[in-house]
């Protein structure tokens, strides 16, 4: 297992780490099989989608600090429990098939680390099987 180290520099952002991962697979020359990704914060997640387009991201954002805005009257004391929701609705892991040294992604998509309480440093582990 890799741990590879992600710095966040907003609150809450999602950084496109598809390139990253491939570059993990190219170093382990594997050529079939499959990668396992998973973040272990509370506040943080990974989600798959559109890369191609930035407002799609931007879209997103929006919709997801709207129905889960910080601030909202919660009760955990240290005050960011928008990000532990946020978190819980995006998930912490994902796998993606390889075929021909390559990760296995629709001809739009990307793959993304969700920041919800940064600005921070994290951890992405990472398993090729």
């Amino acid at each position: 297992m890799k741990r590879l180290g992600i710095s966040t520099k907003k609150r809450f952002e999602f950084i496109d780490i598809t390139q990253k991962v491939q570059k993990e697979v190219n170093n382990s020359g594997k050529k079939q099989g499959m990668v396992f990704l998973y973040v272990p914060h509370t506040t943080a997640g990974l989600t798959i989608n559109e890369n191609a387009d930035p407002s799609v991201m931007r879209d997103i954002t929006h919709k997801i600090q709207q129905l889960v805005p910080e601030g909202d009257g919660y009760t955990h004391a240290e005050g960011n429990s928008d990000s532990h929701i946020q978190s819980s609705v995006f998930g912490s892991e994902l796998f993606f098939f390889i075929e021909d040294g390559r990760i296995v992604t629709g001809t739009w998509q990307g793959i993304y680390f969700c920041e919800f309480d940064g600005p921070r440093q994290r951890e992405l582990y990472l398993k090729i099987v």
